[in-house]
């Protein structure tokens, strides 16, 4: 029983940044696009800020899939966060 506690709690431990990195690159991609035009200082400005505005998503999303997804165990947690994080 604790072994396959363990093995559930690694799965979920190393599929959630797997998770956060592919959004993370999505907030950078619209940044970027949303940047176009700017140049200097005014485009490192706005970078900073989107960046941080969509890592307060994320960490916002996260907390609200975690919450949805209380009473979920094993692949159907797993299944039911990526499919959470991914809208």
């Amino acid at each position: 029983m604790r072994q396959s506690i363990l093995l559930v709690s690694l799965a979920a431990i190393v599929s959630v940044p797997a998770l956060a990195k592919n959004t993370q690159q999505e907030v950078m991609k619209s940044c970027n696009v949303a940047a176009d035009g700017k140049k200097g200082q005014e485009r490192k400005d706005f970078m900073k800020g989107c960046l941080s505005d969509g890592r307060m998503a994320q960490r916002e999303k996260m907390k609200t899939c975690n919450a949805d997804a209380a009473g979920k165990k094993g692949d159907h947690r797993k299944a039911f966060m990526k499919e959470c994080l991914s809208k």
